[in-house]
């Protein structure tokens, strides 16, 4: 499939990889266990266990290998109730139950997240050995993530599901599930680049209420999420380039086809170059978005 994009996970050794010499569990099986967990802790705990097993070169790979979808995806709990977005109040940051709400919403953000990057792990045969291990990086990452806010939310006196929530992400997730270049272009570099745009007003709004200990919390996430979304990019560009297609109307084809959101701003322009975009892509949402929005400070 000619050249990839390097990762940041350690290579596992060939006697390794090949599953005949029976040694090691397999990584994207493994994956699959951990999507189908219930108990948000116990997945969050599993996953990041799971990483420390790939990169010690404890499992094989298996890009070959077919794995047959079960029923039950994605492992969640009972609650939170899922609503239309519509549906959710919004309350403001200056009370401790409006920080609350937004804490909890991160945490179900974070939570959906976990699976996404468990789901690309387990369901796409024939990618690179890399692809497997970015994406094991990427859950291994939003289950702290996870475990960060849900130990904050407590301090605020609740736990994860006490309020409602909607399910966007996983929705673009069924709707990629049949096509790995689709996935890479909406969930990533799509869905989870909206975050980096999120992420500047929310962190303001959080210091003007005073709460810097939310602050540090988004702070670790909008770091990682930048190479969250790098990844995103990077796979999604090789696979263009290995079905010869050009990425920018590529994108455009996919994001009609598959009815994902439209982009608005304000963007977050530093970060999304940091995490991969081109000039060109951000010229064009800087062409779209409002001349008054305040884009142009970041």
């Amino acid at each position: 499939m000619g050249n990839w994009p390097s990762s940041t996970s350690v290579a596992v050794s060939s006697d390794l990889r090949d599953a005949r010499t029976g040694r090691g569990e397999s990584l994207r099986r493994l994956s699959l266990a951990a999507l189908l967990a219930r108990d948000p802790a116990a997945k969050a705990a599993s996953v990041q266990s799971l990483r420390a097993r790939w990169l010690a070169g404890e499992l094989v790979c298996l890009p070959q290998e077919r794995i047959e979808e079960p029923d039950g995806l994605p492992g969640r709990p009972e609650r939170p109730t899922l609503v239309a977005p519509r549906l959710l109040r919004h309350r403001g940051m200056q009370s401790r139950e409006g920080r609350a709400a937004l804490l909890h919403a991160l945490a179900h953000i974070e939570f959906n997240a976990i699976n996404l990057a468990l789901d690309a792990v387990w369901r796409f045969p024939d990618m690179p050995e890399p692809f497997y291990g970015d994406w094991l990086r990427v859950a291994a990452e939003e289950a702290h993530h996870f475990t960060l806010l849900a130990a904050r939310l407590a301090e605020f006196g609740h736990a994860y599901g006490d309020l409602p929530a909607h399910d966007g992400l996983w929705e673009m997730c069924e709707r990629t599930r049949g096509d790995v270049l689709a996935r890479m272009a909406l969930v990533p570099r799509t869905l989870e680049a909206r975050g980096l745009d999120a992420s500047p007003p929310i962190r303001a709004r959080l210091v003007q209420a005073g709460d810097l200990d939310s602050t540090a919390i988004l702070d670790v996430i909008l770091r990682d999420e930048v190479g969250h979304v790098r990844i995103g990019n990077r796979w999604f560009r090789y696979l263009c380039e290995t079905r010869s297609l050009d990425p920018h109307p590529t994108y455009l084809r996919l994001a009609d086809q598959y009815h994902a959101p439209r982009l608005r701003g304000p963007f977050n322009f530093e970060a999304r170059r940091d995490a991969g975009f081109d000039e060109a892509e951000l010229a064009a949402l800087a062409a779209q978005a409002d001349p008054d929005d305040g884009t142009g400070a970041t």
